[in-house]
């Protein structure tokens, strides 16, 4: 039996799916990245590394290219400074910001995005944790249960979506359905090193489990073709959706 093979308009959709983290020092570094990968990739997502080496005005270029920014920022501090924070940022035309999920920080946010076109992605639990780690920072709850109890939070502020692992993904679906939108990093292809990260899946089992987008970093970055490797990672998206 054959491979399955994707339709054009299948490839279409998935490639929207595809976030790519530019985890670059320089916005040179990630505009080389950007132009290689070219009109295979449409989603990029600008981390703490990049934001503090000019990579807010970076991110304005990429919009004005056609680009969508994911500006993960993961913003958290007193409401005031918060919200002020989240005006700022709601004007750059990026979609998608991130904010940690505590309940005072989620509000503030989205209070302040309120009316822009900016949706709110709040932070669970990061995909570098495990159990134990939670355990040592203080936590009585688990990495599961943690990310379930964020989620309700996340849901009462009126934030648009999640970061979570797609370990957590099927049990926070099926508890809020189609309301969320469900962001997964940690995404490794087979074959992949899952390096620094500890809650892993590949894009397959992830879009199966029920993410709605993927963000993956270095399995395209440090590829040693960058775009053959983004072009894999949504044919894979386009075969699970199918």
């Amino acid at each position: 039996m054959s491979a399955a093979v994707p339709t054009q308009q299948q490839l279409a959709v998935a490639r929207e799916k595809l976030i790519v983290a530019l985890d670059f020092a320089t916005p040179r570094e990630a505009e080389a990245l950007v132009t290689t990968l070219g009109d295979s990739v449409g989603f990029y997502k600008i981390g703490l590394e990049l934001a503090y080496g000019g990579g807010l005005p970076f991110a304005q270029d990429l919009i004005k290219d056609g680009k969508q920014v994911f500006l993960d920022l993961k913003l958290h501090d007193i409401a005031t400074t918060v919200s002020r924070a989240c005006a700022q940022i709601a004007g750059l035309g990026a979609r998608f910001l991130t904010v940690h999920a505590y309940p005072q920080t989620m509000k503030a946010a989205k209070l302040a995005a309120t009316g822009s076109s900016l949706r709110l992605l709040g932070v669970t639990v990061l995909t570098s944790y495990d159990d134990h780690d939670v355990a040592d920072a203080g936590y009585a709850y688990g990495v599961a249960d943690l990310v379930a109890r964020r989620a309700v939070q996340a849901r009462e502020a009126g934030l648009d979506g999640l970061i979570l692992s797609a370990e957590e993904v099927g049990a926070v679906r099926a508890r809020f359905g189609r309301d969320m939108i469900l962001v997964t990093p940690g995404i490794r292809p087979a074959g992949v090193a899952a390096a620094d990260q500890k809650r892993t899946m590949t894009p397959a089992a992830a879009i199966a489990a029920g993410a709605d987008y993927l963000v993956v970093g270095r399995p395209v970055t440090q590829a040693k073709n960058p775009r053959e490797a983004a072009e894999a990672i949504i044919a894979e998206i386009a075969i699970a959706r199918s």
